[in-house]
This record gives C-alpha cells, sequence and structure tokens, in this order.
C-alpha cells in the first residue's frame, strides 16, 4: 500500500500536467472547431457545425495550403536527412577529436540562440542586399529571396540539430569491424552505407524526422518572414485565431491529422519498436 500511495505521489505532479493542461488543452481545441462564429460580429457560439471542416475542404486556398505546408514538411526533413547522414559518418568514423568537437558545436549552434533571432538571421541573409546575394553577384546569379525554397532551407537551419544529435550518436555505436567487413567483400563507400549503416540508424532517422516533420508543420513565422506570399497552415490559423477562432481551431487539427498518419505509417514498419 505505502509503495502504491509511493508512486501516486511520484506521478501526482506529472500526469496533473498531462491531463489537466497538455490533453484538456486539446480538447477544448477539438470542441471549439465544432462551434460557430457570426460573419457579422464574429461572436462565437458554442453549439456544434460541421461547417469549419466543409470549409477547409471545399476551399481551394485552404486545400493548396494543407498541402504546400505538407511538402514543405516532408521536404525539410529530407534535407535534414541528406546533410545529418553523410555528416555523422564523417563525425564519427573518419574526423579527429577536435574537429568532431567543432563540428559538434556548429551543429547544436542554433539550439544555443533564440528562435526570432535564428529566423532574422536567415530573413538578412536572404534579403536583396543580404550575404547569398553578394556572394552569387560575381557570377551574375540572384538568390531565392524570400520564396518557398527560403523558406525550406530556414526549417532545415533551425530543425537540423534534431536530426543531425540522433543520426550522429546511432552511428557512434555502429562497430567499426562492420565497415571493415564490408570494404573486405568488396563494397564500396556507398554500398555499404546503404546496406549496413542506414539499417543500423533507422530508429534514429524515424526519431529525428518526427521532430523536424511535425515542428515544421507547426511553423508559421518562418513563412511570414522570409517566405513573402508562402502561407502556410500557421499562417492561417494565425490570421483567424481573433477573427475566427473555430476555424482556426478546425485548420489547427490538420496538422494533428498529419503527424498521426506520419505516426502510425511509421509504426507499421517496425522502426518505432527498434527506439
Amino acid at each position: 500500500m505505502k509503495r502504491r500511495l509511493r508512486i501516486a505521489g511520484l506521478l501526482a505532479l506529472p500526469m496533473a500536467w498531462l491531463i489537466g493542461i497538455y490533453i484538456f488543452s486539446l480538447v477544448m481545441l477539438l470542441i471549439t472547431a465544432f462551434w460557430v462564429t457570426d460573419p457579422f460580429t464574429s461572436k462565437v457560439t458554442p453549439g456544434f457545425t460541421l461547417r469549419n471542416f466543409e470549409q477547409l475542404i471545399t476551399n481551394p486556398a485552404y486545400a493548396s495550403t494543407a498541402l504546400r505546408t505538407l511538402g514543405i514538411a516532408l521536404a525539410v526533413t529530407l534535407l535534414a536527412v541528406l546533410i545529418s547522414v553523410p555528416l555523422g559518418i564523417f563525425m564519427a568514423k573518419v574526423a579527429s577529436p577536435w574537429l568532431r568537437a567543432v563540428l559538434a558545436v556548429s551543429i547544436t549552434l542554433p539550439l544555443w540562440a533564440g528562435y526570432l533571432v535564428k529566423v532574422l538571421a536567415m530573413r538578412i541573409t536572404f534579403t536583396e542586399q543580404g550575404f547569398f546575394n553578394w556572394v552569387l553577384a560575381p557570377f551574375g546569379i540572384q538568390g531565392p529571396g524570400f520564396t518557398l525554397a527560403t523558406v525550406i532551407l530556414t526549417l532545415t537551419y533551425l530543425w537540423l540539430p534534431y536530426m543531425a544529435v540522433p543520426v550522429y550518436t546511432a552511428i557512434r555505436q555502429v562497430p567499426p569491424n562492420l565497415f571493415d567487413a564490408s570494404a573486405d567483400l568488396g563494397a564500396g563507400s556507398w554500398r555499404t552505407i546503404r546496406t549496413v549503416v542506414l539499417p543500423l540508424i533507422k530508429p534514429a532517422i524515424i526519431a529525428g524526422s518526427v521532430f523536424t516533420f511535425s515542428l515544421s508543420l507547426g511553423d508559421y513565422l518562418v513563412a511570414k518572414f522570409v517566405g513573402g506570399d508562402t502561407q502556410m497552415i500557421g499562417s492561417v490559423i494565425a490570421s483567424n485565431i481573433n477573427l475566427n477562432p473555430p476555424l482556426a481551431a478546425a485548420f489547427s487539427i490538420v496538422p494533428i491529422a498529419f503527424v498521426v498518419i506520419y505516426l502510425v505509417s511509421v509504426q507499421r514498419t517496425g522502426a518505432l519498436e527498434r527506439m
């Protein structure tokens, strides 16, 4: 009995936070999505209607925004993987200790600064008189400016550490003799990466992708500062949070649904069981 009381006391605060704050807020979000907003007074009335979800489906602008946001999140995740895997192999198996330390600091550097600081740094980089155009000017090339590509690059810059750190940690745990055995069997570098490294670090890639994918889906300040006319789900939610809260709540469920679908798809591959 005393043991149960100790466990209950230990879990009291975490469960109060989980149920009272986290789950309760999500339930209220779901409930609010079915409420009605008066089009003239913007007054929200509790009730039940599917009108908000109908707008998301029938309005082409909302549908295209959702698909665009999904594409951005997938592109950011893919780009983070393409950067993290070769970088992790180099750091874990090739780089000297001092260079490994320098790269580790460089990768985690974005985590040390505030979110807005990093976004503004990228905005300054991609302005018309920014560093990017200054470097490309001698070649007669102009940078992307504030476009969809800039949004993807900025989000990758923000969330790359969440992919690079677990991938690097997983690669460090790969026994060196596996690389030697693969080389002895005549496998080249790319084949070794494909057949030996990637299967072993797949759980780490999945873990990192959950962060890069979900964080990219929920972002909107990046699109606001460096995206130009690019609209993401968060942009629509922010613009409707005061004018039409039920519609904003309904649209907020879309990225949650995307993440749930992604997790279910990953679960079916069995990768989560090895995490």
